[in-house]
């Protein structure tokens, strides 16, 4: 039987996973970070992109995209706070591509700093769930 923690995937609106799990990646801010079972205590930030989950018993990876949000690793125990969390299977490739359309037009249209900044952090995320749902087409994980 493989060693397993426990992991929990929660935004401000609904927990979106919570169960056992032999392994977890997810994009942190200095690269992408890989979880074990006894994995030493940490708390970090990371990024927009895919969180996956090795669920004990189960063939598929879990894949929920982050909009961003903080890490914190315990003994036993992986918890990672998104501001917002979309499961694999709910992301929408045209409204991704949308929203990254409507960030670039923001952008070329600034008005104020403030609006530059909110641009890009839109763009940012549009672009890392754009990629997220080409890695599911494609079954990268």
């Amino acid at each position: 039987m493989a060693m397993t923690v426990h992991v929990d995937i929660v935004s401000a609106e609904e927990q979106i996973f919570s169960g056992l799990a032999e392994f977890v990646a997810l994009p942190g801010e200095a690269g992408e970070l890989g979880i074990l079972p006894g994995h030493m205590p940490l708390m970090t930030r990371i990024k927009p992109g895919a969180v996956r989950v090795k669920v004990q018993n189960q063939a598929e990876e879990e894949v929920v995209f982050v909009a961003g949000g903080l890490l914190e690793v315990q003994p036993g125990l992986v918890t990672v706070l998104a501001d917002t969390a979309i499961r694999g299977k709910d992301l929408d490739e045209a409204k991704a591509l949308e929203a990254k359309r409507k960030a670039e037009e923001a952008l070329a249209n600034q008005s104020s700093q403030l609006d530059y900044a909110k641009a890009q952090a839109e763009l940012a995320e549009a672009i890392a769930q754009i990629a997220a749902i080409q890695r599911l087409k494609k079954g990268i994980h």
